[in-house]
């Protein structure tokens, strides 16, 4: 890493840090919320800046900060030439985006809102050309795509804007998944993510017989953010955004960033002719059919929008000829595309905010009016029209001079002869631009009277034309920039001689051609643009949303097919293509040959065998009888443990033993209120296809584990077993694994089980608020209720066996480090002896006598846990990592402590929490059932059984 590689970091970091103050300052007043919105930009740009010596001396800055670098997921960010170019557009544009718009939006527009997602989009475009590994290119990628969504919708009370951001985030985001395949492809390929190890090996990337796939799946990433044809139509819409953001998309950053990714692929992907051909065309085609929209277009945005696809096209298509000289042109023409588009949507912005309106036939006249801004715009669309002595000039004569010696399947003239008509397009487009908006008499129906706003709002497009005119007219001062940028676009130095005066070139005379076509198509415009209304032609919303309605449609049929409500068709869909799946790879071969003979059967284990599958056919067959089938499911469990026990897997055993006895009894508390059978619900034939998908599953995944003990498999256990005690300091493998070597996971688990128990709660509490409530409520369970329900043998033994159980339960958490045990089991054994007492007298009692809210042992276990893993940072560790010594003190013999006790209290906590909440949330129901608290140890009372006999007889 190079010295102040860091200050990458900060400065991909700055504008995120800064979205969070513009909601916090708004309340200060809009300037100070201005004035702290530019803040991070201008420190940023400062921190660029400091990097401007190196970068300009063609040095590479690089830092990187290692994540998972097995999994080639690594922070990395670097700095050249063509990334400092678009680094300083992003972040200058950007500052001058901030003031204007603090005084185009109103005073009903949320400020603090659209700054907030002003910087958002400004660090995911900061991010993608600082970016140096691919993974992470790709993460700012699609951040540009979210956040560019929020803007473009910015003003959501118009349908156009809620349209305009809904095609931007749909198109462009379905780039980006190509993209992401085809950057994959090329990671592969090269064997590394990191975007300056795929730069340096071009050749095997063109290579190999992944280069195609990949090109294409690039190059529709970049061509959907570019708006390249057939991509082109979302970008126009885009301009129902405020113009701000319009003025920052279209000139520096969104749109832009297809573009930037073309030239920065460039060393490992142009030089060939799919990409010739493909970047090219796209472009050639995207420029003149660009341009021809725009010269029609009444809209003053509308008009930019498609200028903007225009020349996005012409460097697109300067970038597929792969030649030196083009990579100049494109990087020249990106800076000057860059300052007179942002100053024309400026300008348009103070149009419609002066004069109310946007229409170009309602303009005209305003010279006079709007005189500074008369110049600002004049310029500008000067510019954009290549007229001499601006910058635009010279970057259209490069490009129309490569356009004419380029061929294009063996045609020298059909490259040049299309060059020369966008351009001559453009022209036009650009002087009715200037005709039509600002030439002519003044008129007496403007919406609003225009004049020309004060210096906060025309301040930025004026510098910007300043801008034009200073390289116009001095492109000398351009030339550092434009070299450092192309020597890292085409992967060597190269040598820019920008000039105002090149001599009588073919270029010249084609410059000249698309001047003066340009003027007459002007002059032509009215008997044209009736032809052009007249001309049936596609449009491109209708399509958009023709198809968006039949693949909504279609997903909507498939939905409605699929998903009826019915969990047996889910689950029988899910089996099926598991089934199917595993059947394909168990036929696709390479399996190894048998290693391990076959075992003799124990007669033991045989009847165990034997046992389970009745149970299993049981279950099956009684499932209708919910008691039974539960019984049989408990058989079922305590037979799994018995196995355990018998394989020698003890703590597998006391887990299982336990988390049968809990669900057992909870389920047994809920069935209560249930109906002792289910109706029948599946047909005769949805059972038969039912036990077919069974039968098949159950077969496939008896064969697999048959296979995989028939076979030596490589596992981790030894490497568990060796390490247990050193590194963990227990002699119970099961627990290190749970509370040390896999912790996280465990962490994870018991945070999913507290969720779960405050999500049964959630359920109870709505289940019994409404309708079911009021059910319970009203019903008389009396006839129903035993009048022995909580029998004395059971209340006094449960009494006495609670103290023992809970001693019992400690002892298992505090040995569960060495011998089978630890927090897991301990929280179900003292829950089984909480629930007994429930069972035994009966949930109000025993709520009444509860000390423990359950929500904050589940929240006190989930932080006693997290605080636990923590701790280990302080020392550099990693999290969760445990730390163990010994102790001795007399008369106590030396024994162990673990840091990892203080994570299986936590696990501890979080499972008694989340077991003891779901019995809560079921004794609930019986306190709406009308039971009553018990006062003595059992509720009959003999005497009224006697009084009963004798009113009886």
């Amino acid at each position: 890493m190079d010295d102040g590689g860091n200050l990458l970091i900060v400065i991909a970091l700055l504008p995120f840090i800064g979205a969070l103050v513009p909601g916090v300052m708004i309340r200060a007043g809009r300037n100070a919320c201005a004035s702290f919105t530019a803040v991070p930009t201008v420190l940023a740009l400062v921190l660029l800046m400091v990097h401007a010596p190196a970068v300009m001396s063609g040095e590479v800055i690089q830092t990187r900060i290692a994540w998972l670098p097995q999994l080639g997921l690594e922070a990395t960010f670097f700095l050249d030439g063509l990334g400092f170019l678009f680094a300083c557009m992003i972040l200058g544009v950007g500052l001058l985006i901030i003031l204007y718009a603090r005084f185009y939006l109103s005073g009903d527009d949320p400020m603090g809102q659209f700054y907030t997602f002003l910087l958002l989009f400004q660090g995911a475009m900061l991010g993608i050309v600082l970016s140096d590994n691919i993974l992470l290119l790709l993460i700012f990628w699609e951040l540009t795509s979210l956040s560019s969504f929020l803007l473009i919708g910015y003003w959501k009370h118009l349908p156009e804007g809620r349209q305009g951001a809904k095609m931007a985030l749909t198109v462009t985001g379905a780039g980006g998944l190509a993209m992401i395949a085809g950057m994959l492809i090329l990671g592969n390929i090269v064997g590394s993510y990191n975007l300056t190890d795929i730069l340096e090996q071009g050749e095997l990337i063109r290579a190999s017989d992944w280069y195609l796939p990949a090109l294409i799946l690039i190059l529709l990433g970049a061509f959907t953010k570019s708006a390249q044809f057939p991509f082109h139509f979302w970008l126009p819409h885009a301009m129902a955004a405020p113009t701000p953001v319009s003025a920052y998309l279209h000139s520096a950053t969104m749109v832009k960033a297809g573009i930037f990714l073309m030239a920065r692929m460039w060393p490992a992907l142009a030089g060939t002719d799919a990409w010739f051909y493909i970047v090219s065309t796209a472009g050639l085609i995207t420029m003149v059919m660009g341009a021809c929209i725009a010269l029609f277009k009444d809209d003053l945005k509308a008009l930019l929008a498609f200028s903007t696809v225009s020349h996005l096209g012409l460097l697109t298509m300067l970038l597929g000829f792969g030649t030196e000289a083009a990579a100049i042109a494109a990087v020249f023409h990106i800076i000057n595309h860059l300052t007179f588009k942002a100053a024309l949507f400026m300008t348009a912005g103070i149009i419609d905010h002066e004069a109310h309106t946007r229409d170009i036939r309602r303009l005209g006249g305003l010279r006079t009016l709007m005189p500074v801004t008369f110049v600002i715009g004049t310029v500008a669309a000067l510019s954009m029209a290549g007229v001499p002595l601006t910058n635009g000039f010279l970057s259209k004569e490069l490009m129309l001079e490569e356009a004419s010696h380029t061929a294009w399947a063996g045609r020298d003239w059909l490259v040049p002869v299309f060059a020369t008509l966008g351009a001559l397009l453009s022209v036009a487009y650009s002087f009715r631009f200037i005709a039509h908006v600002f030439l002519g008499p003044v008129r007496d129906d403007y919406p609003s009277k225009p004049h020309d706003p004060g210096f906060g709002m025309w301040a930025s497009p004026g510098f910007l034309v300043v801008l034009v005119v200073l390289i116009g007219l001095f492109p000398v001062v351009a030339e550092p920039i434009v070299n450092v940028a192309a020597s890292a676009v085409t992967g060597h130095e190269t040598h820019a001689h920008l000039a105002i005066w090149h001599g009588f070139t073919p270029a010249l005379y084609m410059s000249m051609i698309a001047l003066i076509g340009g003027t007459i198509l002007l002059a032509l415009y009215a008997p044209l643009d009736r032809g052009w209304l007249a001309l049936p032609r596609p449009e491109a919303k209708a399509i958009f949303d023709r198809v968006v309605e039949g693949i909504a449609g279609a997903a909507r049929w498939i939905t409605e097919a699929t998903h009826n409500g019915a969990i047996s068709r889910y689950l029988a869909i899910f089996v099926f293509a598991t089934v199917l799946l595993g059947y394909a790879a168990w036929s696709g071969g390479g399996m190894a040959p048998v290693t391990r003979p076959l075992l003799p059967i124990p007669p033991v284990a045989a009847i165990g065998w034997l046992l389970l599958t009745v149970g299993a056919l049981s279950v099956t067959l009684m499932h209708r009888q919910r008691f039974r089938a539960l019984i049989v499911i408990g058989i079922i469990g305590l037979m799994i443990s018995s196995a355990f026990v018998y394989l020698s897997a003890p703590d597998l055993a006391l887990t299982q033993i336990s988390v049968e006895t809990v669900t057992i009894m909870l389920l047994l508390l809920a069935l209560h209120y249930m109906p002792k059978d289910t109706p029948a619900e599946s047909s005769v034939m949805r059972r038969a296809r039912d036990a077919v998908i069974a039968i098949g599953a159950g077969a496939g995944v008896g064969l697999l584990s048959f296979a995989f003990m028939r076979r030596d498999v490589d596992t981790i256990s030894d490497y568990f077993l060796a390490n247990s005690y050193k590194e963990g300091g227990g002699t119970n493998v099961v627990n290190v694994i749970l509370v040390d070597f896999r912790g996280y996971d465990t962490y994870g688990e018991i945070i999913v089980l507290g969720i779960a128990g405050l999500i049964i709660y959630a359920l109870m509490e709505a289940l019994l608020s409404g309708p079911a409530g009021r059910r319970l409520r009203n019903t008389d369970f009396s006839e129903d209720r035993s009048r022995d329900r909580h029998p004395l043998m059971m209340v006094v033994s449960t009494r006495i066996m609670l103290p023992i159980i809970v001693m019992v339960g400690v002892f298992i958490f505090l040995r569960g480090h060495n011998q089978p045990g630890g927090g897991f089991v301990a929280g179900l054994v003292i829950a089984i002896g909480l629930l007994t007492q429930y069972m035994a007298s009966g949930f109000a009692w025993t709520q009444a006598r509860q000390r423990f809210e359950y929500h904050a042992m589940i929240g006190f276990g989930v932080v006693i846990a997290g605080l636990t893993g923590c701790a280990a940072w302080l020392w550099g560790l990693p999290f969760l990592t445990s730390h163990f010594g010994y102790v001795h003190w007399p008369p106590i013999e030396e024994f162990e402590l673990a840091s990892a006790m203080a994570f299986d209290l936590g696990v501890f906590l979080t499972v008694l929490g989340a077991v003891m909440l779901m019995l809560y949330s079921l004794s609930r129901i019986a306190r709406y059932a009308g039971e009553t608290v018990n006062t003595e140890p059992m509720d009959y009372d003999p005497s009224d059984r006697v009084r009963q006999i004798r009113e009886e007889s």
